[in-house]
């Protein structure tokens, strides 16, 4: 490369030296999901100190990565820092319904602390609820680093912006993308493949709602698509696999296509020589 060039990017890097590293709010994500499951935990701490200092700690590193943005912040990066920390309690309940929710919807799932440990729709919407709450809290760029962590991690797509309610339950999960406004009810189940998505990408729909609304206890089934801001799933409905939806649909609907398969068998081939010894 050329100096010019090296010039050109060591100046980007000293523009850039004041960024959050990615790497620390996601290492920081993780430490706050081994405090709330120990099933996740490296370590095991023996007393109520130990976690008391560990959970502090985390609130300091919380408060030490915001830090380095706090002009962009709404409030001080302290107080960010502790209403996060606050809302922990809340975060943990709704987690240990999505936990619950899907453990009681798998019939391979063994127990509640199996789908905490293993399943990647538990880990893609426990870190969702921690981005989500940053998001409330208007933190900008943090949520999205999340959330794309999680999609590395998971294959499951969740803008933090999205609305989720409570016994969550994702099954399998590859390939989920659920849009920035999104509103999920409560009980809740999607399966792999499905899409919440925008009808429009236009940039001038950016402040309004584009995506759909999903009421209470709706089953969405493989590679359905369900897009705009304007279409409605109405509760105890079900959406079959593959179904493209732009539309709303009222409570307790059925929605499915169905598609022109032909099976015939072919006749046994002439050439075919069996042995028998």
């Amino acid at each position: 490369m050329n100096s010019q060039f090296i010039n050109t990017l060591f100046r980007h890097h000293q523009q850039a030296k004041h960024q959050v590293p990615a790497s620390a709010i996601c290492h920081l994500v993780e430490g706050v999901l081994h405090l709330l499951f120990p099933a996740l935990a490296d370590e095991r701490f023996e007393t109520v100190r130990e976690l008391e200092e560990y959970a502090s700690s985390l609130q300091q590193n919380l408060m030490r990565v915001l830090s380095g943005m706090e002009q962009q912040l709404p409030m001080p990066a302290e107080e960010v820092a502790q209403q996060m920390m606050q809302h922990l309690p809340q975060i943990h309940q709704l987690l240990l319904l999505d936990a619950e929710a899907i453990a009681a919807g798998d019939p391979a799932a063994q127990s509640v602390q199996e789908v905490i440990r293993t399943y990647p729709g538990f880990k893609a919407v426990a870190i969702h609820r921690l981005a989500h709450e940053l998001y409330r809290l208007q933190v900008p760029l943090l949520p999205r680093v999340l959330s794309e962590y999680a999609h590395g991690q998971t294959g499951i797509d969740i803008h933090p912006g999205a609305q989720i309610g409570t016994h969550f339950c994702i099954d399998h999960g590859t390939g989920i993308v659920i849009g920035e406004t999104s509103h999920i009810g409560n009980h809740v189940k999607l399966y792999q493949g499905v899409t919440l998505g925008a009808l429009s990408v236009d940039k001038t729909m950016a402040n309004i709602k584009r995506h759909p609304t999903i009421e209470h206890h709706v089953v969405i089934y493989a590679g359905a698509t369900i897009l705009g801001g304007n279409t409605v799933v109405g509760a105890y409905s079900t959406i079959g696999g593959n179904v493209w939806l732009t539309e709303s649909v009222p409570a307790y609907s059925r929605v499915y296509h169905r598609p022109q398969i032909n099976v015939r068998r072919s006749a046994d081939p002439t050439d075919v020589v069996n042995f028998s010894i």
